[in-house]
């Protein structure tokens, strides 16, 4: 006799990011170039001297919700933590599908929300975007209606294409379907306030928004969180591990947000970091317009079209930089002043070839 893996199991394989090496410039995972500010990192030290080791956490992370609330002007009643969105992306698919129902989401996207509905055995529905990149509302709601879907989930700002669904789309999709809306907020604090759903989410009844601090300089401590009415934050709640997130998470975390101006001195750094990246490959867009094509983008990164885009990903790599390799298509992640520099140079050079 021996032992066989159930069919859920048999073909999965680890995710395996690009390899962590000093000496390679990556731009491939969204992180910030910037680590926290000095500031926040000596207070951080300072706290973590102080913790009892031999206690749990706190299970519902109070000070840390209560400091995100502040940040983004949220009921902290309304906000769960996470270790990170994909905990909490991994619990609500548990929690909010049952086995055998359908799900939706969009293509190209975030590319974890199709491995957890297969661990939860429900159905995956991929909606694919135009070639232009901006998904179509009415095309979500048909898809939405027609596949009985009880839960759409999908990044806005969009993670690969870099651009957002704006927000009187996205209340038209909320309000016209009787699916549970997990709206992927990852990258929007690069695009402004005003297209967010924080501070609404009391108004609907089918809502849960993410968010992360993982784009903003504090990837490490993998911090992520949901929000939603009452009755909803109850249930997710209820439902994750009791002490999800780890004393150090909470305690660092709290700091960070404390310092909003710091945070959003950093993030501003990001955007403008975008905005000299987007504008130098816009340059290199006349001069060889027939190589590649960009939209504009709302976050920090950059999604470039190419044909052969696998043949220069594999030749940045070579020179010592990471991005992302999509099919026909690369994901850049805005850097450093050097770190952009050096990119821009090489990729001229492969433009060339």
């Amino acid at each position: 006799m021996s032992y066989q893996l159930n069919q859920k199991l048999s073909a999965l394989s680890p995710y395996i990011p690009v390899e962590e090496n000093r000496e390679i410039i990556h731009l491939d995972a969204n992180e910030s170039f910037l680590n926290l500010p000095e500031t926040v990192l000596e207070e951080t030290k300072k706290a973590l001297g102080e913790i009892s080791f031999n206690r749990y956490p706190d299970p519902f992370a109070s000070e840390l919700c209560k400091a995100f609330g502040a940040f983004y002007g949220v009921d902290p009643n309304h906000v769960t933590a996470g270790n990170g969105s994909d905990e909490l992306i991994s619990v609500l698919l548990s929690a909010f599908l049952m086995k055998g129902e359908t799900m939706v989401t969009t293509d190209p996207d975030f590319s974890m929300y199709t491995f957890y509905p297969h661990l939860t055995e429900s159905n995956c529905v991929l909606l694919e975007k135009p070639e232009e990149g901006t998904m179509r509302v009415e095309n979500l709601i048909r898809t939405i209606k027609e596949n009985n879907a009880r839960l759409l989930l999908f990044s806005n700002p969009c993670n690969p294409t870099g651009l957002g669904l704006s927000k009187e789309d996205v209340h038209r999709l909320i309000t016209s379907v009787d699916a549970l809306i997990v709206l992927d907020e990852a990258y929007m604090d690069f695009w402004g306030r005003e297209q967010s759903f924080l501070g609404k989410e009391n108004q609907y009844d089918n809502l849960i928004i993410l968010r992360t601090c993982s784009k903003m300089g504090f990837a490490a401590a993998r911090l992520g969180f949901a929000v939603a009415n009452q009755k909803i934050t109850g249930l997710i709640r209820a439902v994750k591990s009791p002490y999800n997130v780890n004393v150090m998470t909470q305690r660092a975390g709290t700091i960070f947000l404390n310092h909003p101006d710091l945070v959003r001195e950093n993030i501003q750094k990001v955007v403008d970091s975008r905005k000299c990246l987007e504008k130098a490959l816009q340059a290199l867009k006349k001069k060889y317009p027939e190589k590649f094509s960009m939209e504009e983008s709302v976050t920090n990164f950059l999604y470039l079209r190419l044909e052969n885009a696998k043949e220069i990903y594999e030749s940045l790599l070579q020179k010592g930089i990471s991005v992302r390799y999509f099919p026909q298509a690369l994901r850049v992640t805005a850097g450093s002043p050097t770190e952009n520099e050096k990119f821009l140079e090489t990729f001229e050079a492969l433009l060339k070839d």
